[in-house]
């Protein structure tokens, strides 16, 4: 086998709104290439849609591992995720998944099913619209992030583990710190440490007096999951479906008033708004800095040899922008059927929530575009403040007008 020329990671993202770019020497050579981390351990980059598909979906990588070694050095301020230590997320040096995580993964699915999904979808279009009204009376100009894309997701989130009324606008707060609009180091981990703390007596608070929210519905499904297990599970839920939901919504929005052709054809046709979200998944594909995959023992993939212990980056980017399976992918083309995209991963890890993301995405998308007919962006894309220190892309505000 022929040894490729190592490429260097992360690249930095200039435009908010233009397509990735790929890292450095990767596009045009393989799907598989020799990476450099950024701490100078060498290791492997995938960037082709066929090949990032086999490493996630092979046992023979293990998804544990990656926390001792993140593609790109974590900030020490932000501390460890609580889910990081118990259970369902410790994850050890080369070992394979648990049966016990693959319980817990059950349970959550089962609590993720039609019934709650047909409820939250009423709630959360009713919830959409209470926001709408409340940007609309601030006025023009508005911050998309802060009024709209960072709230919404977070009060799902609220509403799905039974966060009572009185709570939630602290709760809301720390959220959005947290996931967005922390302006310092110091105040990101205060809303860390808020929020895990809330957690944590949030649940006894669900085990005593039970209702139709997921927490109860997991304790009644197996009464042994203990009380740290349960913060855990719920931190992970906050962690995966808040920033994600909230920075894919306002970077869709200004992507798409970008794009006043592709706006405006959404616009006429609303049949069109289900690949509309699906493609925009895949063009902005904002987790830019993973998944990464340990593997157990020596695996071929594309011809490379990968060896045992060694790891592998999945680029979700690249591979959401790889031509061999996507027709000319910088172009955001709502009329694509970008179904195959990898936006919420592949695999065992795939995420849980694809299908409330999907919902929460579809109502705001339509209902802002319904509400605000001369919706457009209020300054230059340029000058669109961008985050580089987080795995999920953002930006810092979303000036919007009207």
């Amino acid at each position: 086998m022929t040894e490729l020329a190592s490429v260097s990671f992360p690249a930095v993202r200039e435009s908010a709104l233009g397509p990735p770019e790929c890292p450095r020497g990767s596009r045009g050579e393989a799907p598989i290439t020799r990476l450099t981390f950024e701490d100078g351990r060498p290791g492997w980059l995938v960037t082709g849609h066929s090949a990032a598909r086999a490493v996630l979906a092979d046992p023979r990588f293990t998804a544990r591992g990656e926390r001792h070694h993140p593609p790109v050095p974590r900030a020490p301020t932000l501390g460890e995720s609580p889910a990081a230590s118990t259970g369902m997320f410790n994850r050890q040096e080369n070992a394979r998944e648990k049966p016990e995580e693959q319980h817990y993964r059950k349970l959550l699915l089962g609590q993720l099913g039609d019934e709650r999904m047909y409820r939250l979808t009423g709630w959360i279009e009713k919830s959409t619209e209470e926001l709408l009204d409340a940007m609309e009376h601030h006025g023009a100009p508005a911050d998309l992030l802060e009024h709209f894309s960072l709230p919404l997701p977070s009060l799902v989130i609220c509403e799905l583990l039974g966060v009572p009324d009185a709570d939630r606008e602290e709760f809301q707060r720390a959220s959005a710190v947290w996931s967005g609009l922390g302006e310092t180091a110091e105040a990101v981990l205060g809303a860390f440490t808020s929020l895990n703390a809330y957690l944590h007596r949030l649940v006894p608070r669900r085990r005593a007096h039970p209702g139709d929210d997921l927490l109860s519905g997991l304790i009644a499904a197996d009464d042994a999951l203990t009380d740290d297990e349960l913060a855990s599970i719920a931190f992970l839920l906050l962690a995966a479906g808040h920033e994600t939901v909230a920075h894919q919504l306002a970077l869709g929005v200004l992507t798409l008033l970008e794009n006043p052709g592709q706006l405006a054809a959404l616009r006429a046709d609303p049949s069109l708004l289900d690949g509309a979200v699906e493609e925009l998944l895949r063009h902005l594909s904002v987790v830019h800095h993973g998944p990464t995959r340990a593997a157990l023992e020596d695996v071929e993939i594309d011809g490379r040899l990968v060896r045992a212990g060694e790891i592998v980056m999945v680029s979700l980017t690249a591979a959401n922008h790889d031509p061999e399976r996507f027709t000319a992918p910088a172009t955001l083309d709502l009329t694509r059927d970008a179904t195959g995209h990898l936006a919420f991963g592949h695999g065992a890890h795939r995420c849980l929530g694809r299908r409330l993301a999907r919902i929460e995405l579809r109502v705001a998308l339509g209902a802002l575009l319904r509400r605000f007919p001369r919706l457009r962006a209020a300054v230059p894309p340029r000058q669109i403040p961008l985050r580089h220190d987080a795995p999920v892309r953002g930006v810092r505000r979303a000036p919007v007008t009207w």
